[in-house]
């Protein structure tokens, strides 16, 4: 019984959301539709880094996430070439801090500059259902999804 308590404890502690890659989404999508979860984020923020620790970390975040969504999660400042629905992206830029194209045409907003953290929802035809630029709570993140 202490053995199954113990296996029972550890198992929970080690989920996490199935993140998948770019390249992976774009076949699971054309293979079978399902809502998107995209999160973006910079090892320089720390609202981001609080998210991963505080909330992805979250029993329901995870299996909700996992049971309903394909996720992709991604460092803005990527520096290879991301195919996605036969476009290619870039991250052209040699600067320090530079954002990667993808999360630009995706998680930018008129009038104002790109921001993080980042994370997007989309429904199963890829469809923009919701784009969130703050910190946000498990709980909060629940009412989304």
């Amino acid at each position: 019984m202490i053995f199954s308590s113990v296996s029972a404890s550890f198992s929970q502690s080690n989920a996490r959301i199935n993140w998948m890659s770019w390249e992976q989404l774009d076949r699971a999508l054309k293979e079978q539709p399902k809502p998107v979860f995209i999160y973006f984020h910079a090892d320089w923020c720390e609202y981001c880094k609080k998210i991963k620790r505080n909330v992805f970390t979250k029993e329901p975040i995870i299996k909700r996430i996992n049971k309903d969504y394909y996720a992709v999660e991604m460092d803005v400042e990527y520096k290879d070439t991301i195919v996605f629905d036969g476009v290619s992206f870039i991250n052209a830029e040699t600067k320090r801090n530079s954002i990667h194209q993808l999360p630009l045409l995706l998680a930018s907003r008129k009038n104002k500059s790109f921001s993080l953290p980042a994370t997007l929802i989309f429904d199963e035809n890829f469809q923009i259902k919701a784009r969130i630029f703050e910190y946000y709570t498990s709980k909060q993140l629940l009412n989304k999804l």
